[in-house]
């Protein structure tokens, strides 16, 4: 059987690790973060590969290496690393602007170039882009936030096509998901006042669970997903 390896990026906690928990005894896992340090938990048939994203040097020692190191067994990748400070347009620091950016639009970017590089010559591969639902809706007081997210979706569709038009007779697929609000670490800093609020806008009537997300996700990466290209798959309780 062949062997096919996944990465996941910000895969020490939240969704990242819900994705690697279920993706963990089907593939072969190379787990993004910050540090080694950063993973609470080990999970089986997975190794480690660290970089700060903020850091443009590390991010392109990291490219380097997923190539040097898995890019003959690299399968798929899952670009799930983000960040976000919450406030006003007007009272955001140009470093946090500039966080935004590098860590959630410009480093995907980085990567799936990489991706494109192996999955070219293997002729097969699948890229995964976690975005989010503000970036097709927007959200005050996320507008960097959503931007960056938007910027994701309409990299993805851009680069499918580019994939199909560059290569022929190729098995390779790129696919946005979008989640809405999902318990995470991110949605506990909310406040509660804010969160009722957001909670009337879904008429699932509760938010989401990382582990809804991974399922997804496992599913777009398997053969069994092999004609959803380009596309940006909305995980959100229906919120319009």
């Amino acid at each position: 059987m062949e062997k096919r390896k996944v990465l996941i990026t910000g895969a020490s906690r939240g969704i990242g690790f819900e994705i690697a928990k279920k993706l963990a005894n089907k593939y072969e896992l190379i787990l993004h973060a910050t540090s080694e340090q950063s993973f609470s938990e080990t999970l089986p048939n997975t190794s480690l590969l660290c970089a700060d994203f903020s850091n443009h040097e590390e991010v392109n020692n990291f490219c380097k290496s997923l190539k040097k190191l898995h890019g003959k067994d690299l399968y798929a990748v899952v670009n799930n690393a983000g960040i976000t400070f919450d406030k006003s347009l007007i009272f955001q620091p140009e470093d946090e602007i500039d966080k935004m950016l590098q860590i959630n639009l410009k480093t995907p970017i980085l990567i799936c170039k990489t991706a494109m590089k192996i999955f070219g010559l293997n002729k097969k591969g699948v890229i995964i882009n976690i975005s989010s639902c503000v970036g097709e809706s927007g959200n005050a007081f996320q507008s960097v936030y959503a931007a960056t997210k938007a910027g994701l979706i309409a990299f993805s569709k851009s680069i499918a096509k580019e994939i199909g038009i560059l290569n022929q007779d190729h098995n390779i697929r790129v696919v946005t998901v979008s989640p809405g609000f999902i318990e995470s670490d991110m949605t506990d800093k909310i406040p509660e006042g804010e969160k009722a609020n957001y909670l009337k806008m879904v008429p699932a009537g509760r938010f989401g669970k990382a582990d809804e997300i991974a399922n997804a996700v496992s599913f777009l990466i398997s053969d069994e997903a092999s004609y959803i290209n380009g596309s940006n798959i909305q995980i959100n309780g229906g919120i319009l």
